[in-house]
């Protein structure tokens, strides 16, 4: 089980960076192209590639921001209760967040087979979209897989 963890764990490192590339790149590109069109010579493409790119880079660090706990949430009331009731509360949190992002990742998958199946490409560049469906999707797995971990960890707490 621990071989499983440790291969998530470098799945999400290595997401995190590509994340962090595509904002970089998403960045340069927009860069480039508002220079490029005050000198009439735009980039072709660049409001497709840049969507790609912010649909990467949020996908690609949602697992990473689950994993260092960075998401928001309010504690004002959650602090003032015992901490068993909110390692319970935590539980009941990720039970949720882990059926709703299991399903996603279904959905996703069978929208990026279909997009597959029908062959359809973007309107400018014509690069094939399911394939950042299909990574988007592999992005949500990743999630599902850290929040069965923090599920595990929770279990563990209670235990003790």
């Amino acid at each position: 089980m621990k071989g499983l963890w440790g291969v998530v764990n470098w799945v999400v490192d290595k997401q995190k960076v590509i994340g962090a590339c595509c904002l970089v790149g998403m960045m340069g590109l927009t860069c480039v192209d508002v220079v490029g069109r005050f000198f009439r010579h735009p980039i072709f493409g660049s409001v497709e590639l840049v969507g790609y790119m912010s649909t990467l880079s949020v996908a690609m660090a949602l697992p990473y921001t689950q994993k260092v706990k960075g998401h928001i949430g309010v504690e004002i009331v959650f602090r003032l209760l015992k901490p068993k009731f909110q390692t319970l509360l935590d539980i009941f949190t990720s039970v949720l967040s882990f059926l709703l992002f299991s399903i996603v990742t279904w959905r996703m998958t069978a929208y990026a087979l279909d997009l597959h199946r029908s062959g359809e490409v973007s309107m400018n560049l014509e690069f094939p979209e399911y394939t950042i469906v299909y990574a988007v999707a592999f992005c949500f797995l990743v999630f599902v897989l850290i929040i069965i971990s923090d599920i595990i960890e929770n279990a563990k707490k209670l235990k003790e």
